[in-house]
C-alpha cells in the first residue's frame, strides 16, 4: 500500500536508465537509448545491419571492471566468421574481448538437444558470467528446431523470467518480417522492437529503420535514413517541425538580395527567415542569381551556405570567378558549399547534414539548387514536401533566409503543391520574339510585404543578375 501512495505523490515519471546504442542520433529517436532490464527485438531482412548494431551497442556499452557483455550465435554465422567482419569497423576494440564482451556460440547444442536445452543452458551462462547485456543472434532460427508453439512458448516464459532475474538487457536478433508480429510468441514478451529495412532504389539501396515498439518510452515515430560505414550504423532522424516557444515574435529585417533592380520589386528585400522558391526553365538565370544572392550575404558579413547537387565545386568557383568574386576568400568570409552528387544522393542524409551545418557554423543565407534532385532522390514526394515544410520551420525560428531552386518547363508551370510550402515565389521565364531571346522575372508571391507584381526584364551580366 505504502508503495502505491508513493508513486502517486510523485509528480514527475521516473527516469528509465537507458542503454546507448553507440549512435547519438539513433538514441535520439529512442529517447535516449534502449531501456536497461528490457528484453528486445532487432528484426529485418538478411543483410539490413541487424548484427552491425547489436555489435556496435556492445562495444558502445562494454565496462573493463562491470559485469561483461554476452554475444551467443545460434544456427546462424559461424562464430569465427562474426568476429573476423566485426574487426573491419573502427568501433572494434580488441582490448574488449573476452574481457568486457564475450563470444559464444550455442549453435552445436540446439542442433543435438533441441529448444529445451536452451533455458538450462542460458541459466549457467548466466549465473556463471552474470552479464549485463545478453545478445542472441539468430533467435528467429531456434523457431526451426521447435516442435510447437507451445514449447516457444514455455521456453521464452522461462527465458523472460532468467533475464528479469537477473537485471539483463537482452537482444533477440532474426530474419523477422512485419508479417512475423502476429505469428511468432517472443514479440509478445518484446519490451522493444526495431525494424531494419532496406528498399531498392534504381540502382542503388535505400536504409531505412523504425520503432515499432518501445515500452516505457517517448519515441520519434516513421522511418529514419540510415547507412552502414566504417563506423557502423549512422543514422539520419527524420526531420520534425520544432517547437514554437510561446513568446515566438516573426523577423522583420529585411534581407537585400544583392540583385540590381530585385530589392525594389520586393520592397527592400525577402523578410529574414522566410523561404523563397526560385523557379524557371533551363538557361533562365536560377543559379546565377541564387549564388549571386548567397555571395551578397558574404559581402554583408553573414554566414552563407550554397547546396548544390549539379554543380560541381570546381564549376561552382568558375561561377563564383565570373561575377567578380575569389571564390577562396569567399569561403574564409564565410561561404561554404555543399556537394552532393546525385548519383549518390538520399534526402535523409543531406537535409541532416544542412540541418547540423546551419546549427553549427550559424548560417544566415542558404541556397539550395535544386529541388528537383531532391524529388528524384525519393519515391515518395510527400515525405519530401514534410521534409521541406519542417526545413523551413527550423529556419523561420533560426532566422534563415532561405532560397530553393527548382526547375520548371518552358511554359512556367510549377508543382503547386511545393509552392504553397514557399513565402515567396520568383518566376523566371524565357522569352522567343522574332528569333531573339529575353529573360524576364515576375514576383508571384511575397507572404505579407507590398510588391511589384508586374513582369520585368532580366539580364546576365559581368556583374551578375541585373532587373530592369
Amino acid at each position: 500500500m505504502s508503495f502505491t501512495r508513493e508513486l502517486r505523490s510523485s509528480s514527475e515519471p521516473a527516469a528509465l536508465p537507458r542503454l546507448t546504442t553507440g549512435n547519438a542520433q539513433l538514441d535520439e529517436i529512442l529517447g535516449g537509448g534502449f531501456p536497461a532490464h528490457s528484453i528486445n527485438i532487432l528484426m529485418g531482412e538478411p543483410g539490413s545491419g541487424k548484427t552491425i548494431l547489436a555489435e556496435q551497442m556492445m562495444f558502445a556499452n562494454a565496462e573493463e571492471n562491470g559485469r561483461p557483455i554476452l554475444f551467443l550465435t545460434t544456427l546462424a554465422e559461424p562464430l569465427d566468421k562474426v568476429i573476423r567482419y566485426l574487426q573491419q569497423f573502427t568501433f572494434f576494440d580488441p582490448t574488449k574481448l573476452n574481457h568486457g564482451i564475450v563470444y559464444d556460440s550455442i549453435g552445436q547444442d540446439l542442433a543435438e538437444r533441441g529448444v529445451p536445452m536452451l533455458v538450462p543452458r542460458l541459466k549457467d551462462i548466466i549465473k556463471q558470467q552474470c552479464p549485463r547485456i545478453l545478445v542472441i543472434d539468430s533467435f528467429k532460427a531456434i523457431h526451426d528446431l521447435s516442435k510447437s508453439v507451445t514449447e516457444m512458448r514455455r521456453m521464452l516464459y522461462e527465458l523472460a523470467g532468467l533475464l528479469t532475474a537477473y537485471d539483463t538487457t537482452a537482444f533477440l536478433v532474426g530474419e523477422y518480417s512485419t508479417d512475423d508480429v502476429a505469428k511468432y510468441p517472443e514479440f509478445a514478451v518484446a519490451d522493444g522492437m526495431l525494424e531494419l529495412a532496406r528498399n531498392k532504389l534504381g540502382v542503388r539501396d535505400e536504409r531505412f529503420l523504425r520503432v515499432l515498439k518501445l515500452r516505457g518510452s517517448a519515441y520519434r515515430e516513421g522511418l529514419h535514413n540510415f547507412r552502414v560505414s566504417a563506423r557502423g550504423i549512422e543514422v539520419f532522424p527524420r526531420l520534425v517541425s520544432p517547437a514554437f516557444p510561446e513568446s515566438y515574435d516573426a523577423h522583420l529585417e529585411r534581407v537585400p538580395t544583392g540583385i540590381l533592380g530585385l530589392d525594389e520589386m520586393l520592397g527592400g528585400g525577402f523578410v529574414r527567415g522566410r523561404s523563397t522558391f526560385l523557379l524557371g526553365p533551363t538557361g533562365s538565370g536560377k543559379t546565377t542569381l541564387a549564388l549571386q544572392y548567397v555571395l551578397a550575404g558574404v559581402e554583408r558579413g553573414e554566414k552563407c551556405m550554397y547546396v548544390s547537387f549539379e554543380e560541381n565545386p570546381t564549376q561552382l568557383h568558375a561561377q563564383i570567378q565570373g561575377l567578380g568574386v575569389d571564390p577562396d576568400e569567399a569561403r574564409r568570409n564565410g561561404l561554404t558549399i555543399l556537394y552532393v552528387s546525385t548519383v549518390e544522393l538520399q534526402i535523409d542524409s543531406i537535409i541532416t547534414e544542412m540541418f547540423n551545418t546551419i546549427h553549427a557554423q550559424a548560417i544566415r543565407r542558404l541556397a539550395v539548387d535544386a529541388v528537383g534532385d531532391l524529388l528524384a532522390a525519393t519515391r515518395d514526394s510527400q515525405r519530401l514536401h514534410n521534409y521541406l515544410y519542417a526545413l523551413q520551420q527550423h529556419f523561420a525560428v533560426r532566422g534563415v533566409t532561405s532560397i530553393f531552386v527548382h526547375e520548371t518547363p518552358a511554359a512556367g508551370e510549377f508543382d503547386t503543391k511545393l509552392s504553397a510550402l514557399a513565402d515567396n515565389i520568383l518566376l523566371l521565364a524565357l522569352q522567343l520574339n522574332d528569333g531573339r531571346g529575353k529573360r524576364t522575372l515576375r514576383i508571384v508571391k511575397a507572404r505579407g510585404i507590398g510588391h511589384d507584381l508586374d513582369e520585368r526584364g532580366l539580364c546576365i551580366t559581368s556583374r551578375g543578375v541585373e532587373v530592369k
